[in-house]
């Protein structure tokens, strides 16, 4: 005997699709049409976009009061000024939300183009993904638009995602859905050219007269091509008899990322864990962290003999490796596991942390960082790590709001 359903047996449903210009009552004016009948929502949503509203609704229903509700429906639209459009029919049905391993792949541009979103939904289908929800979770000053895909596994999505996003000046997360997406995490980054504007080591390297020199051997390493090590210790000899009184001096001059104060004041809001690792200088970072509230915190220390840098640092190298053993550490410390940890970074010193974390972001890198990362920012604002995140902006500017009047 076989346990395979017939149509017969399958739910007779009702997909009803509303649209046209938003005002006061619409929602509510279209469920007391249907409130009569004994009907049984199934699936509901609603975008205002401008002044146009769409609706869209699936029901089960009674088939012989098909007709009934349609004309019904037809009456709503006319008094209201919109269209209604329906279709009843005697299919399976599955909500979105009845779906399992969703994705939520985030686009984020500053100049978003109509070929860019037919280059991600015509990659997603190739490989068999189907889009179930796309909205914004961002307008500025970055534009981030969030799909929801069924069908295709994560790895396959971003490798088809890949290079879409260089050709159509794009960056694009993809992370699997469901409840850990918003579970505690820890979100650490490094220092220089990611959580501030300058590389420490370059202002220090203007005060004594170095620059230049500086800037060759900086390069050389964030692009891979020289050891971490070797290259601080070479950059470090370089600012000997350099005066102690200039690391306060330095410490002035530090900017923050754009955005950098949005993303920890709302990461601290929803319990998340910031750390700061730096292949820099702890006599020049420790004070911002202590005015930032960041308790984990890392970076290497300059020797100082009477008043004066020697040109040698003191105690273990913060390097690549260390990087990622710090996220490690701080995660077993806090309990959160490895899967719930962001890296963000720009440099080849930050490559074994990003790969590490359960998602690597390259924050405006090198190519050996961005080809390495699960996801690159390239655009000058730190905050956009909240929309990878799922974060939309609206939210971020309600809660700074109520903080303000709190």
């Amino acid at each position: 005997m076989s346990n395979q359903s017939t149509k017969g047996d399958l739910p007779y449903t009702g997909l009803i699709l509303l649209s046209g210009i938003d005002t006061p009552g619409i929602t509510e004016a279209l469920f007391s049409t249907l409130a009569p009948f004994a009907v049984t929502v199934l699936d509901v949503e609603q975008v205002v976009i401008r002044e146009r509203v769409i609706l869209t609704v699936m029901i089960s229903l009674n088939k012989a009061h098909a007709s009934a509700i349609e004309a019904d429906l037809e009456k709503c639209a006319l008094s209201l000024g919109v269209d209604i459009a329906t279709s009843f029919s005697q299919e399976p049905t599955v909500s979105i939300a009845a779906k399992t391993s969703l994705l939520h792949v985030v686009a984020m541009s500053s100049d978003f183009k109509p070929a860019a979103l037919s280059a991600i939904a015509g990659a997603l289908a190739e490989h068999g993904g189907n889009i179930e929800r796309i909205f914004r979770t961002a307008s500025y000053p970055l534009t981030a638009i969030e799909f929801v895909v069924s069908g295709v596994a994560q790895n396959i999505a971003q490798a088809a995602l890949a290079s879409i996003s260089g050709s159509n000046r794009l960056d694009i997360a993809v992370q699997p859905g469901g409840l850990m997406r918003w579970a505690k995490k820890l979100v650490l980054m490094d220092m220089d050219s990611t959580l501030i504007q300058q590389e420490v080591i370059e202002l220090l390297a203007q005060k004594a007269g170095v620059e230049e020199e500086v800037k060759i051997i900086t390069q050389a390493a964030m692009r891979g091509e020289m050891d971490f090590e070797k290259a601080l210790r070479a950059r470090v000899l370089l600012l000997k008899g350099l005066d102690a009184s200039v690391l306060e001096l330095v410490r002035t001059e530090i900017v923050l990322t754009p955005g950098a104060r949005t993303l920890l004041r709302t990461l601290a809001r929803l319990g998340h864990t910031v750390g700061v690792v730096s292949g820099g200088f702890i006599e020049v970072i420790e004070p911002i962290m202590k005015e930032l509230g960041i308790e984990y915190y890392a970076a290497n220390s300059l020797e100082i003999a009477e008043g004066k840098l020697t040109g040698e640092l003191i105690g273990p190298i913060i390097d690549r490796a260390a990087k990622a053993r710090m996220l490690q550490e701080v995660a077993t410390k806090i309990g959160v596991q490895m899967a719930q940890t962001i890296a963000i970074g720009d440099g080849a010193n930050d490559l074994d942390m990003i790969a590490a974390a359960g998602l690597g972001i390259a924050f405006n890198a090198k190519p050996v960082v961005q080809a390495a990362a699960d996801s690159s920012v390239t655009h000058p604002y730190l905050d956009s790590v909240l929309y990878l995140m799922g974060i939309a902006r609206e939210d971020i500017e309600e809660a700074d709001g109520q903080s303000l009047h709190a």
